[in-house]
């Protein structure tokens, strides 16, 4: 079972993340809880450079370094833990990279479509939480517990809206996959929704 958190810079998912993950480990689920960019000591690695050197990155190099993470994020750990039916709780995957490159640095979708089946083999999401909030509220929450910001986060508020718009027209047309929760919401209360739609996924599929 593989269930991905997306959302803008300051959404919440961090947050919502670990408290599905505590809330999973202590009704006895096998949880792997990892992150993109990283969640290999190959993709961690890469992500200190990537996302906080002062480096001019052009956005096709930004995709393919990405794509190199996801590579071995997939093969390395996602895969594995889906075989032995573990729960993969991921914050960011396959949707960040149509967000933030296709529609945020306009690069084409049908290439980033591309390169998704070719590192993820295949796999895609269960269920997908998106946790949609106001570019506004994001950043201050970015800035309030933040005090270096990094490469995507420094982006202007276009870019950041963009990203936002982007995640809502991909929830639209996936929208069995994806669960879209308001961010205005208080951390309870987003946290029960998220444990009901996870619990009924977990027992419809028989885990």
């Amino acid at each position: 079972m593989l269930i991905t958190f997306e959302g803008i810079e300051g959404s919440g998912k961090t947050t919502q993340i670990e408290l599905l993950y505590n809330h999973l480990k202590e009704k006895g689920y096998e949880v792997i809880k990892t992150r993109e960019p990283g969640g290999t000591t190959f993709g961690e690695a890469l992500r200190r450079i990537f996302l906080h050197e002062n480096l001019n990155i052009l956005p096709l190099s930004e995709l393919l370094v990405f794509m190199a993470m996801r590579a071995q994020h997939v093969e390395e750990l996602i895969m594995p833990a889906l075989k032995d039916g573990k729960v993969v709780l991921c914050d960011r995957f396959v949707d960040a990279s149509y967000a933030y490159q296709g529609y945020g640095r306009g690069i084409d979708l049908g290439i980033i479509e591309t390169l998704n089946r070719l590192v993820t083999k295949g796999i895609r999401p269960n269920l997908t939480i998106l946790l949609d909030c106001t570019v506004n509220k994001g950043l201050k929450r970015k800035a309030a517990f933040n005090n270096v910001m990094d490469r995507f986060e420094k982006e202007d508020i276009a870019f950041h809206q963009r990203i936002k718009d982007a995640y809502l027209t991909l929830s639209k047309e996936e929208p069995k996959r994806f669960l879209v929760i308001d961010g205005r919401k208080s951390i309870e209360n987003i946290e029960i929704i998220i444990r009901k739609n996870v619990e009924n996924l977990l027992k419809n599929y028989g885990i």
